[in-house]
């Protein structure tokens, strides 16, 4: 049966536009099923993005073949409540979130009902509370539990005093909250989901009604609806960490304006703008320190749990604590592209990416509810009618397999794990972009590092300097000015040093990368370049003497780079950069894990060998990014293959990879590269992430077996005539309560020593 489509008088123009709702309810992966049920059958409804975890939908609305009151009005019927957060329409964004309805007597509501725009300040409170939602018991899952609760205890209390009253208040109980469900179930019907949960509890309490059962029936439904609930507060409780982050901004800034500051709204930040952030206070905005110097608390962003000493150019995110130290710092990023929120807005996307087990069981649940309803009707009349059984004792057992049969417990067993498991790992610095990453993590055979910035800190320092022509001053000159437009930490290094010694850089003209090798560029008219040794070499042979010096340098471990006139080299710059402090520890715990670690650098043979003795690991050295990705695929062979590297050279490796994992302490490539981030400048959060996802695997596991241990349990029982109705249906609403419980354990899961 197809929706209604006619069109509301509430849209003066129907037209296509993106919807984004807050939907009440739909908080878990069966949940989000149904509403994508009733999405296939809704015409005009095109792209879709449906996220329990959030409990947000947005959909693309073609309002001239179902307006959005149709849509609203689906939605209602599933039992979900809708509350509109935004809308695109041809290209612009309103925000709308039914101020009115929430706040009907705020000053934004009546600005709102006269067809104003309300405050952002308004706006962003009001939909913060919409996804607080209202405390249990005001809930309509709460008001249900509490009502056939009151039924159920006052037909137990007419028990001794009129046995027929009380069993005409068992039935009442039964009905009140079975009532719900048939709604729910024949609004699934149309929308093509015949054989949800809720149908097999509404028939098995409509059984227990006609076969004189009718206090088990009510126990059944009361049970129910508590597992229901819990259910919900359990999502809402795996939501609450993430959600805390976006409460950790400031709502307002102290705006540097001509040396003086005024505070405003943080929505009214703009890029480019310059904030004062005194001792203590919140960071209101990602950007860059122009003045001052102070220790920052990023532990909410990175998982830090150390201050980090910062200065001028360094990077703040949004949400930090400034320590004792007056910043001045440039907005990067408006408010609704910091940090914190882009990491809120991917943890709510990562579901998008289900895990090879979620899969499995979204496939095996489609036969499963349809073959209990089979087998339970079998079980129901085959006995008596060609065995002899009795009629009434087979109808009860056959209307117990049904509530074994839900398979809730068993849908719920693995995404409620992810979405902990993610929730856990966003709330520590450790982003993981889906179910699936977070699966491949804890299988992963082999893990490849790039070096620099990923096992050494990415901050090298110039350690040895010889000019062979002219001054070392020019030989410094000429290299950091063809350098100086290059974000490459070893370029960094040499302009830092240039500037150390208060050299007065020159404009570079047409300077080129070449791939893996130099940069080259024209200064004062002639052709420079400052390259590896061996580009140098493949340019005209060098000395052996020279050779013998460039050796020398590099089995120090050092990395050199030679400056050069056209094919003439003119001098050497030996650079140095250090392992991190917790690289060697890292890769010898992955190792205890059983996980192989291999480093792969453009570097030269004899300063990769060097690192890599340092850290106990093997070096693959002198790649190109092509070499790179053989190398991965090379390594595939015997399994699953993790790449950490810094998202930006390493970005086809990290592609090629089963896990790319990005170290850019925050940047744009490492939210939006690769399926891993780590937050924080700290190789201890790959080891992290794999000790993270074998937890969530291992959950997942105890859950799937908790689902259908107590299922086989109670199978057994009720054949055997020892379990009743009520005790039948703990075998789904204990299952639920039982994983729900132990996939929460993960919101406070620490790394093993």
């Amino acid at each position: 049966m197809q929706p209604n489509t006619a069109s509301s008088s509430s849209v003066p123009e129907a037209q296509a536009c993106v919807l984004r709702y807050f939907v009440a309810g739909m908080d878990c992966a069966s949940c989000a099923s149904k509403v994508e049920k009733m999405l296939e059958r809704t015409p005009g409804a095109g792209e879709r993005k449906i996220l329990f975890s959030s409990e947000t939908l947005e959909v693309s609305l073609d309002e001239s073949r179902s307006s959005r009151a149709i849509l609203e009005q689906n939605l209602r019927s599933l039992g979900y409540e809708p509350s509109l957060k935004r809308e695109t329409r041809a290209g612009r964004v309103v925000e709308r979130a039914e101020v009115a309805r929430v706040l009907p007597h705020s000053d934004a509501a009546q600005s709102f009902q006269r067809g104003d725009d309300p405050t952002q300040q308004n706006l962003h409170e009001h939909v913060h509370a919409l996804e607080e939602g209202p405390p249990w018991y005001a809930g309509k899952q709460g008001r249900l539990v509490l009502s056939s609760g009151v039924l159920l205890l006052l037909a137990y209390g007419f028990g001794f005093v009129e046995p027929q009253l009380a069993y005409w208040g068992y039935v009442a109980a039964t009905l009140v909250g079975v009532y719900p469900l048939l709604r729910q179930s024949l609004a699934a019907w149309r929308f093509g989901d015949y054989f949800g949960i809720n149908t097999l509890v509404a028939v098995a309490a409509l059984g227990a009604i006609a076969i004189g059962q009718a206090p088990e029936g009510a126990v059944v439904v009361f049970f129910f609806a508590i597992g229901e609930l819990l259910e919900g507060i359990a999502a809402g409780r795996a939501r609450a960490g993430i959600r805390a982050l976006g409460a950790l901004t400031p709502r307002t800034a102290h705006l540097l304006e001509s040396g003086k500051t005024r505070t405003v709204q943080i929505e009214a930040l703009e890029v480019g703008q310059t904030v004062r952030i005194s001792a203590g206070e919140r960071v209101p905005a990602d950007g860059t320190i122009l003045n001052g110097r102070s220790s920052l608390d990023d532990s909410p962003v990175t998982g830090e749990s150390m201050p980090v000493n910062k200065t001028v150019d360094d990077t703040v995110f949004a949400g930090s604590i400034n320590g004792e130290g007056t910043l001045e710092v440039r907005v990067d990023r408006p408010s609704s592209d910091n940090t914190l929120a882009r990491i809120i807005h991917l943890v709510e996307e990562a579901e998008g990416s289900k895990a090879k087990t979620s899969r499995l069981i979204d496939r095996f649940s489609r036969y499963w509810t349809p073959g209990v309803l089979g087998v339970s009707v079998l079980v129901s009349v085959v006995p008596p009618l060609l065995m002899g059984g009795e009629w009434h004792a087979w109808l009860y057992k056959g209307i117990s397999l049904l509530l074994i049969g839900c398979p809730c417990a068993l849908v719920l067993s693995v995404p409620a794990a992810i979405t902990s498991g993610i929730s856990a790992g966003a709330r520590r610095g450790l982003l993981i972009k889906g179910g699936a990453a977070l699966e491949m993590l804890a299988q992963l055979k082999t893990i490849a590092f790039d070096k620099t910035g990923t096992l050494t800190a990415g901050k090298p320092q110039v350690t040895d300097l010889r000019a062979l022509e002219g001054s070392e001053v020019e030989v410094l000159r000429l290299a950091a000015s063809l350098e100086a437009g290059s974000h490459h930490p070893l370029a960094k290094a040499l302009v830092d040093r240039a500037k150390s010694q208060n050299i007065t850089l020159l404009e570079a003209q047409d300077v080129q990368a070449v791939a893996g090798k130099a940069v080259t560029g024209t200064l004062k008219g002639k052709r420079y370049s400052v390259g590896s040794p061996r580009y140098a070499a493949e340019l005209a042979p060098l000395e052996g003497q020279l050779v013998r010096e460039i050796e020398a340098l590099e089995g120090a471990g050092k990395t050199v780079v030679v400056l050069l006139e056209g094919s003439r080299p003119l001098g050497l710059l030996a650079l140095r950069d250090e392992p991190r402090p917790d690289a060697a520890a890292t890769i010898s715990a992955l190792h205890g894990l059983g996980i192989s670690s291999v480093m792969l650098t453009g570097d030269n043979r004899r300063t990769g060998a060097a690192i890599a003795a340092s850290l106990g690991l093997e070096a693959r050295s002198e790649l190109m990014p092509a070499d790179k990705l053989r190398i991965i695929g090379e390594l595939q062979v015997a399994g699953l293959v993790g790449m950490v590297g810094d998202g930006i050279n390493d970005a086809p490796a990290l592609a090629r990879s089963d896990v790319g994992i990005a170290m850019g302490g925050g940047t744009d490539v490492a939210l939006e590269t690769a399926d891993a981030a780590l937050l924080r400048p700290s190789v201890t959060g790959v080891l992290e992430m794999v000790q993270l996802s074998r937890a969530t695997l291992s959950n997942i596991h105890q859950n799937i077996a908790f689902a259908l241990g107590l299922k086989a349990i109670f199978l057994v029982t009720t054949l055997l005539g020892l379990t009743s109705l009520w005790m039948a249906i703990l075998a789904d609403t204990g299952a639920t309560v039982l994983v729900t419980a132990n996939a929460l354990r993960l919101l406070s899961w620490k790394r093993s020593k």
